[in-house]
């Protein structure tokens, strides 16, 4: 039973831990296939924790939160996409200088709201069973058991595989990261491509931020992502931006993060700091063999000049 209670723990909570890089990658994904690469989706992640969080907190509602969280991220989409698709300016500097922006704000505007007190949004059953699936051993707690936000991205997987490797706007996307002079001529809006699929990266983190303070931890603090922004980065590089691949890899990120947790359950003497490094490592490690391998979209971190080719 012990053994059991284990891998339970451990695959609920690690599939539930992905989430908040899972969503960030799968929107960081369509961008990087757009020709954009966003340094800043940690900041948007900061942005859409923070701002979620508040509204949760003044209006008792985790519903406008989370739609606080999509639109802050929406709108530092947006803004991302201006000044580098409109104004070209250099994507990895404007990516890092949004991050470092979003830091300093939302720990700012936190000590300002907040000051040294740790306000929660309390402790509430955040889990929607499904009935029956949800009483199957090992299975049912781990993937019929979950936040609403969980069941949202596991929907969101094979759609957006669909759209992205399936259909025309699919194909736009990818044409404009590969060769944005052919598409132009083909009639393909370069720079509204690359807006949209810079707002719903910014979205997609805005989300996944919102779920790390709402759904996770129900609390925020500054500095919260602590890096999580730039590892889904990373995993859609490593999943080679198919959204199945960066799921196992988000999926099994989370494990890895989760295993303290369950180590803690049946006693096992390691310190979880130890643990909770493991992650890091993983990806620097995976970067090395695997990166290599990735062949990245042609037209990537270019600003496009129509006529070009």
């Amino acid at each position: 039973m012990e053994v059991e209670a284990f891998i339970t723990v451990l695959l609920s909570a690690s599939l539930r831990a992905s989430i908040p890089m899972l969503l960030a990658a799968l929107g960081e994904a369509y961008n990087e296939k757009g020709g954009i690469l966003n340094l800043g989706i940690e900041g948007m992640m900061l942005g859409g924790a923070f701002s979620g969080f508040a509204v949760a907190l003044i209006t008792g509602s985790v519903f406008l939160g989370f739609m606080t969280g999509v639109a802050v991220g929406a709108i530092s989409g947006l803004i991302f996409a201006y000044l580098s698709v409109t104004l070209k300016l250099d994507q990895i500097i404007t990516g890092i200088g949004f991050t470092i922006l979003m830091v300093g704000l939302t720990g700012f505007l936190y000590r300002y709201f907040y000051g040294r007190n740790f306000p929660t949004l309390g402790v509430s059953k955040k889990t929607l069973a499904i009935p029956f699936l949800s009483k199957i051993p090992v299975i049912g707690p781990v993937l019929f058991d979950q936040h609403v936000v969980v069941y949202l991205t596991l929907l969101l997987i094979p759609l957006l595989h669909w759209i992205l490797f399936h259909t025309t706007f699919g194909l736009n996307i990818r044409a404009v990261g590969e060769t944005p002079g052919a598409a132009d001529a083909a009639g393909v809006n370069v720079a509204q491509i690359r807006y949209l699929v810079a707002v719903f990266a910014g979205a997609m983190a805005g989300l996944g931020g919102a779920f790390l303070s709402l759904g996770n931890l129900s609390l925020f603090v500054p500095g919260e992502t602590q890096g999580i922004g730039y590892i889904a980065i990373a995993m859609a590089m490593l999943g080679k931006w198919s959204p199945y691949r960066v799921f196992i890899g988000a999926w099994l990120f989370g494990m890895v993060e989760s295993l303290a947790v369950g180590l803690q359950i049946i006693a096992v003497p390691v310190q979880p700091e130890f643990i909770l490094m493991l992650p890091y490592v993983g990806v620097i490690v995976a970067m090395v063999f695997l990166a290599r391998n990735a062949r990245l979209p042609a037209k990537l971190m270019l600003p496009y000049e129509r006529g070009e080719r």
